[in-house]
């Protein structure tokens, strides 16, 4: 199978990328594979609300937010409150599951753990519960899917560098004992942090690669021998976060 194409979006409002995704997913579900994509993007300020959302995990006002300029909006993910924003890299594979839910999550984690590792910061682990990226007891890439018929939309966000005080919005992910952390700050103070464009352009080529090279050999023509980025260790087994219609 060949690479499925990325796409670095720039950055841009939440709605349309999940517009474009809805879209991707039903011409796939038509029959037409090619719509399989891999979107990144950075998005303008939002407060993200899943299928598990709790109102209370949003810690402002609408109008306090709305004087921050952080839009609020519905999502069909699974999973609960979350922030994106400027200094995140969001990471949309728009593909076919043909493996499942929990390799396509450890298979995503996977590269995002080695590019963090390539930058400084080693020793991420994909976990199922809480699910995420972790680096020792600090998120650093959240995840949440819906599935639809097999074929997945939304993915991971990736925190480079997003300011402490976007994160007192919200209680992230519904957790109040698991804190996150920022690429910037397991780096520390004085690191050199790429920015987030340039960060898609070391993930977007790995995963995309990667996704291809995980289609059961069985479904696909081999022309000689590839490697892939290894998933991220796993640390639990319970169920990630997900939802499906």
């Amino acid at each position: 199978m060949a690479d499925i194409p990325w796409q670095w979006l720039g950055r841009c409002r939440y709605a349309p990328v999940v517009a474009d995704m809805e879209r991707r997913r039903a011409d796939i579900l038509a029959g037409e594979e090619s719509a399989e994509a891999l979107l990144l993007c950075e998005h303008e300020p939002v407060i993200t609300l899943g299928r598990a959302a709790r109102d209370e995990n949003v810690l402002l006002p609408a109008a306090a937010l709305a004087a921050r300029g952080i839009e609020v909006a519905r999502s069909s993910r699974g999973g609960d409150v979350t922030y994106h924003g400027p200094g995140q890299l969001m990471v949309y594979p728009v593909v076919r599951l043909r493996r499942g839910v929990v390799a396509h999550l450890e298979l995503v984690a996977g590269v995002l753990a080695a590019v963090a590792a390539e930058l400084g910061a080693s020793g991420a682990c994909f976990r199922r519960d809480p699910a995420g990226l972790w680096l020792g007891d600090r998120k650093l890439a959240a995840c949440g899917l819906h599935v639809r018929r097999g074929v997945a939309i939304h993915g991971f966000s990736f925190d480079v560098s997003t300011p402490p005080d976007a994160w007192r919005t919200i209680v992230p992910c519904g957790l109040r004992q698991a804190p996150v952390v920022s690429l910037a700050r397991a780096l520390g103070p004085g690191a050199a942090v790429p920015a987030v464009a340039d960060i898609a352009r070391m993930v977007g080529p790995r995963l995309s690669h990667a996704i291809a090279m995980s289609v059961p050999a069985s479904t696909m023509q081999v022309s000689g021998p590839s490697r892939i980025a290894p998933p991220a260790a796993s640390c639990s087994s319970t169920t990630p976060i997900t939802t499906r219609s």
